[in-house]
């Protein structure tokens, strides 16, 4: 039995690995800071968007009663990223881009990217019945979204799905735990967080690029969201604060002794109990 299902993938792009050495942080706003970096395609939303399409029934998709639309929180060249996930085969793609948004948590970016989610299900007058994260983000590793967002939206959530299976509308998934894994029954609407073991992401064909130029990619801003409280966005909506930011004083003091071997020896055993530290056996 071919179910349809209309899924949103949340995307993120993420600092190039091999300019991590570049990436700095502003000591006044205390945010990392990236400009002149370029960005990747975060690697576990890759698997996140290749679950989503795997889902998507080549008849509905005719119909036009599936989708799966690609959604992204972030600056102006995330819009990169998501005309990625439309060439690898989204439908749609939307960009949550405005200087409210800056400087979010993961409280916050979930909170944004929960109105986008609703703004979108608004528009096209039917709610999603799978939203698709990717387990963490190759930059902060914080791992909370998926599950933020499924506190927001009131789903069942699960964390680090590595098997999924779906038939006749029940999905069977897998999640994996330090010393093994645990197995789950579950319907829509939820939202899960999926591994890179989850699958192996297609590649993008010069085909998938033509077609992405005709997708629709929508940027919306902050007062595009009208619903959303500012208290709840950007920076001064995020709890999770940076404390002071300093550079450490790594100097050691340094100090020869000389001598023959057994005066060097006794030398470095009288400065090391000089310290307060216990020498010898």
């Amino acid at each position: 039995m071919n179910m349809t299902y209309r899924a949103a993938v949340c995307v993120k792009p993420v600092p190039d690995p091999n300019c991590y050495g570049k990436v700095g942080i502003d000591p006044v706003k205390k945010t990392i800071t990236r400009a002149g970096i370029p960005n990747i395609f975060n690697p576990p939303d890759k698997n996140a968007l290749e679950a989503a399409l795997c889902l998507r029934t080549g008849a509905a998709y005719v119909a036009g009663a599936a989708y799966v639309a690609a959604i992204s929180m972030s600056p102006p060249e995330g819009a990169e990223i998501l005309r990625e996930a439309l060439a690898m085969g989204a439908d749609e793609a939307y960009l949550l881009c405005d200087r409210a948004f800056a400087g979010a948590d993961t409280l916050a970016t979930s909170y944004s990217l929960y109105h986008g989610l609703r703004k979108i299900e608004s528009e096209k007058g039917a709610p999603f019945d799978l939203i698709f994260c990717g387990a963490e983000s190759a930059d902060g590793a914080t791992a909370q979204v998926s599950s933020q967002l499924g506190e927001w939206f009131g789903y069942p959530h699960l964390w680090n799905v590595f098997h999924l299976e779906e038939s006749g509308g029940i999905f069977k998934l897998r999640t994996k735990l330090e010393n093994g894994y645990m197995e789950w029954e579950a319907e829509p609407p939820m939202v899960l967080g999926v591994a890179r073991e989850l699958n192996k992401p297609r590649f993008i064909s010069a085909m998938g690029v033509v077609k992405s130029r005709k997708k629709p990619l929508v940027t919306w801003g902050r007062t595009d969201l009208p619903g959303a409280d500012d208290k709840y966005l950007g920076l001064a909506g995020s709890p999770t604060q940076a404390g002071d930011i300093f550079t450490p004083n790594i100097r050691r003091e340094g100090r020869q002794i000389s001598g023959s071997p057994d005066e060097i020896t006794a030398g470095i055993l009288s400065a090391i109990r000089a310290s307060g530290a216990v020498a010898g056996m």
